[in-house]
C-alpha cells in the first residue's frame, strides 16, 4: 500500500460544527515496564524492522510546495481507534510519518496527542487500525519489542528512575544498549555532568527532561517520540532543549513531538498534524498550518 502527502494540499475540517463530543482523557495507570519507569528504554536493533522500502510520503522543509523533498514514510497508522476503558479517544485516526523529519502533532488538551503517542510506542493497544513501520505491520508487537527495535517515546512524566542518582540512570540505559559509555548524553547536556551523583528526583523540572532525553539518546533511537518537551519549563530552557532536538533530527533520526509551544514546533516541523476530539482535523507543511483555521486555535 502507498501512502501519498501532497505538499499544498492541507485539509482543514472546522472543530466547531465536527459532531463527535469532547472525549475525556482519562489517565492511564503507572507502567510495569522492564527496563525502564516506562518501559521504554531498551537497546536499539542493529537495523530495526525489515522491510525499509514501505510507503512514501511528499513533504516539504517548510519552504512549499516547490521544495517538497519525496521520503519513505517511517509510520503508517491507518484507522487507528484507541482509548482507556469505556471512553474511545482515538476516532480512526490516519497518520503517515516521514522518515528523517520533525513531525508535530498539535491541538488543544484532550484531542490525543499523548495517545496517538502511547498508541505508537505500544504501551496502548489499538481497538481496530493497523501500525506499520518501514512497511512491517507492528501492531501486535509489544512496548519493549518496539523499543529494542528503536522506537522510543519520552513521556511527559515518569520518564526518569527518581531515587536513583544521574550517573545510574543513564548507565541503566547504556548498559542496556551495549555501550557503557555515558560521554555522548554528558556532551549534549553538560548540566548533567555537574548532577552525576544527585538523585533524580531531588532536580529541577527542566533538569530531569535533560535526563530522560539523554537516557532516549545513549538508547540510539531510530524513531524519537516526545511529548510535551517544555511542559513546565521556562522559555529559556525549553529553548535550549527545543534546539538540541533539532541536532537530533539534522543527524537523520525520525522525530515526532506533540507539545504545547506551537511557534517552536513549527520551526522544527516538516509536517503539521492537527487532533481535534481524536481526529485529524488538518495535515500539511507548517506554512499551509500558518493560514489555516486550526493555527488560530492551537
Amino acid at each position: 500500500m502507498t501512502s501519498q502527502w501532497e505538499p499544498g494540499a492541507g485539509r482543514y475540517q472546522d472543530p466547531v460544527t465536527s459532531p463527535l463530543p469532547i472525549m475525556p482523557i482519562m489517565p492511564p495507570p503507572p507502567s510495569t515496564g522492564l527496563t525502564g519507569p516506562n518501559g521504554l528504554i531498551g537497546p536499539a536493533g542493529p537495523t530495526g524492522p525489515a522491510g525499509l522500502t514501505g510507503p512514501t510520503m511528499a513533504v516539504g522543509r517548510g519552504t512549499g510546495p516547490s521544495r517538497a523533498a519525496k521520503d519513505p514514510a517511517e509510520l503508517v497508522l491507518l484507522g487507528g481507534r484507541a482509548g482507556y476503558g469505556t471512553v474511545e479517544v482515538l476516532h480512526g485516526l490516519d497518520l503517515s510519518i516521514p522518515r528523517g523529519r520533525v513531525t508535530a502533532l498539535l491541538g488543544p488538551n484532550g484531542a490525543g496527542k499523548t495517545t496517538t503517542l502511547r498508541v505508537l510506542a505500544g504501551l496502548l493497544p489499538l481497538r481496530s487500525g493497523m501500525l506499520t513501520w518501514g512497511g512491517t505491520n507492528i501492531t501486535k508487537l509489544s512496548a519493549v519489542e518496539r523499543a529494542r527495535a528503536g522506537l522510543m517515546l519520552v513521556p511527559d512524566e515518569r520518564a526518569v528512575f527518581p531515587s536513583m542518582t544521574v550517573k545510574e540512570n543513564l548507565r541503566l540505559v547504556a548498559d542496556i544498549a551495549g555501550d557503557p559509555d555515558i560521554s555522548p548524553a554528558l556532551t549534549a547536556f553538560p548540566r548533567l555532568e555537574e548532577r552525576l551523583y544527585q538523585r533524580a528526583g531531588s532536580m529541577s523540572g527542566g533538569e530531569r527532561r535533560m535526563l530522560a532525553l539523554a537516557r532516549a539518546l545513549l538508547a540510539k533511537p531510530k524513531v524519537l517520540m516526545v511529548d510535551e518537551l517544555s511542559l513546565g519549563l521556562s522559555p529559556r530552557v525549553a529553548s535550549d532543549l527545543f534546539a538540541w532536538l533539532k541536532t537530533v533530527a539534522d543527524g537523520g533520526t525520525t522525530v515526532i513531538l506533540a507539545d504545547q509551544y506551537t511557534e517552536e514546533a513549527l520551526a522544527l516541523a516538516s509536517v503539521v498534524y492537527f487532533l481535534y476530539r481524536g481526529e485529524r482535523s488538518f495535515v500539511g507543511s507548517p506554512e499551509e498550518f500558518r493560514a489555516s483555521p486550526s493555527y488560530a486555535s492551537s
